[in-house]
């Protein structure tokens, strides 16, 4: 098996889990957050896929299908056009509010199908490109992939758990 074999499965199983944190919730349990300081499932799932389509946008010099492909639009979030979410205070938290789940997959399958693409073009070589020079030592695309990974891992994880209160408190 091929590093960007790898990613491709780890990428996948993202995807599944964030059909698998949104579907079938009505827009009041995609929008609930359990207390005024944390998070939705809308919000993370939004969050997650605006970072993996900023940071694999940048690391493979391609348009962020945020803006490219009119989600920005189709969201009409009262945020900057490049926000990915990074340091949302809970007040920034509660402007990202959706009308169905149907939105967040669909954008998230767009990001991911763009990063798919990218990532079978991938020779071992590339991973060792550096993409990010503000940090020491400067990082790596294979670092930057695997980075992101896990950050969006760990927040669909967040997003099933919330469903999983919402879901609990509603029994």
């Amino acid at each position: 098996m091929h590093a960007k074999d790898i990613l491709i499965d780890g990428y996948g199983r993202i995807r599944e889990e964030v059909h698998a944190a949104v579907d079938g919730l009505d827009p009041d349990d995609l929008n609930a957050r359990p207390t005024a300081d944390t998070n939705s499932v809308a919000w993370l799932v939004w969050h997650l896929t605006r970072v993996q389509d900023d940071h694999a946008a940048d690391a493979f010099d391609l348009d962020q299908v945020w803006l490219s492909q009119g989600w920005e639009k189709r969201f009409g979030l009262d945020l900057p056009r490049h926000d990915t979410g990074y340091g949302h205070s809970p007040a920034k938290v509660a402007k990202v509010r959706v009308d169905s789940g149907d939105l967040l997959t669909g954008y998230y399958d767009a990001v991911h199908e763009q990063t798919l693409q990218a990532l079978r073009g991938l020779a071992a070589k590339d991973l060792e490109r550096i993409v990010d020079e503000r940090w020491d030592p400067p990082v790596s695309l294979g670092v930057r992939l695997v980075s992101v990974l896990s950050d969006d891992l760990q927040h669909v994880g967040q997003a099933a758990y919330v469903r999983g209160l919402l879901q609990s408190a509603a029994s």
